[in-house]
Order: structure tokens, then C-alpha cells, then sequence
């Protein structure tokens, strides 16, 4: 979606074959990217990225901090200790160190930060206590570095999605299936369907454009109706 709307793409993620197609797609359909691979829990990954994007692009204007995981579905006393912690690492920890490293340089490009936060990190959701504290962890960071850094001119915003028909929801969702219980998670959805990838990347798109310079510090969901109040 970026890289139609004519951004050059850098795509990060530490498996080299999914990034590496995404790249490809994007380049066979006449846009510009590059995959790095590497872990963004790790700073030394993390700057190599950053300088790898600047010393192929000249800038960095926009940092999209979308690495996510459910590593277990699961209450504070049946969540293990090690399922906290890498939840915590990957989901949160890894925006903090993505957005450090890349601040000096959205500061010089007057860029934007877009952070994935959830519905999840908005209002509480049962059996989810690692990842909802992980992602209004992600909506509170957003609000206060969309304060710190609006003085340099940089904009900071989140996307709170519900359910969303990706990797990380899609062997759960089929499960749900198996149960009978799949009708039961969209009812949840006012609007009556789960979200697709592109109804995020919409919105995206819009939060990291120039369209969108008078908006900072939001965490917007993209829920289809789920935080209206519906159970």
C-alpha cells in the first residue's frame, strides 16, 4: 500500500524468505524496496537497519513499528513468566527500540512514527493479559512521544486494530471454526465481518501522510465497531 502511494519501502522482519517476497512484489509492480532482514528486540540489528534505509534511501521519513506476537491466550495466573516477557519484548520493548534509533533521523526529515497498538491495548479483553498489557503499553508510548517530539515537527500515532484476518489471528480463527464458536467473534464486529490487511494499511497510509498533519498522539481503532460498546 506504501509503496503504491510511492514510498520506498524497507521491509524487516527475521525470517529472509517472507520479507524477501514482499520486496519482490513490490519491486515487480514498479515500486522501490529492500529487504534487511534482522530482529528488532536487538539494537545492533535495529541500527543497522536504520542505516542500511538512509544509506540506500538518503532519508528516513517514516518508521512503521508493526512487529507483533501472541506467544499464549492466556490469564495473569495461567501465563508463564517466559510468555510475559517475550510478549512484552517483542510487542513493546521493540517499539521503544525501533523509534530511538530512528528518531535522529525523523527529526532531520521532519517524519512520522505509526505504532500497532490493538483493541486489545484500548479496553480489556479476557485471556489476554500479556498481549493487551503489551499493547496499551504501545498506545501509551504513542501519546507521549507524539508530545516529546512534536516540537521537532515529527507526528506519532498508533492503529488499534480488532480482528484482522492475518498469520498471527489465522490458526486461532480456525480453531474458532472447528469450536463453532467463529460466528460468535464476528458478532463482536458491529459492522458484521472481520477486517481484512488492506482496511489497516487505509488507514496507515493516511496517519503517515501529509494528508494527516494536524493529527498526532491518536491511537485510532480500526475495528470495526468493536470499541463502540458492544459486547
Amino acid at each position: 500500500m506504501f509503496a503504491r502511494e510511492g514510498a520506498s519501502v524497507v521491509v524487516n522482519g527475521r525470517r529472509p524468505e517472507p520479507i524477501e517476497a514482499t520486496a519482490k512484489a513490490i519491486t515487480e509492480a514498479g515500486g522501490r524496496a529492500l529487504a534487511v532482514p534482522g530482529d528488532v528486540t536487538v539494537t545492533k540489528d535495529i541500527q543497522r537497519l536504520i542505516q542500511t534505509t538512509v544509506d540506500t534511501f538518503g532519508q528516513l521519513d517514516i518508521l512503521v513499528n508493526n512487529a507483533g506476537i501472541m506467544v499464549s491466550r492466556t490469564s495473569v495466573r495461567d501465563c508463564p513468566e517466559d510468555d510475559w516477557r517475550k510478549t512484552i519484548d517483542a510487542n513493546l520493548t521493540s517499539v521503544f527500540l525501533c523509534s530511538k534509533h530512528a528518531l535522529p533521523e525523523l527529526i532531520k526529515s521532519r517524519g512520522n512514527i505509526l505504532n500497532l497498538s490493538s483493541i486489545a491495548g484500548l479496553m480489556g479483553t479476557p485471556n489476554r493479559a500479556a498481549y493487551g498489557a503489551s499493547k496499551a503499553g504501545v498506545a501509551l508510548l504513542t501519546r507521549g512521544m507524539a508530545l516529546d517530539y512534536a516540537p521537532h515537527g515529527v507526528r506519532v500515532n498508533a492503529l488499534c486494530p480488532a480482528f484482522v484476518e492475518t498469520e498471527i489471528n489465522r490458526d486461532y480463527l480456525a480453531e474458532l471454526r472447528r469450536r463453532g464458536e467463529y460466528d460468535t467473534v464476528v458478532k463482536r464486529h458491529p459492522l458484521g465481518f472481520l477486517g481484512q490487511p488492506d482496511d489497516v494499511a487505509y488507514a496507515a497510509v493516511y496517519l503517515a501522510s501529509d494528508e494527516a498533519r494536524w493529527v498526532t498522539g491518536v491511537a485510532l481503532p480500526v475495528d470495526g465497531g468493536m470499541g463502540a460498546g458492544t459486547t
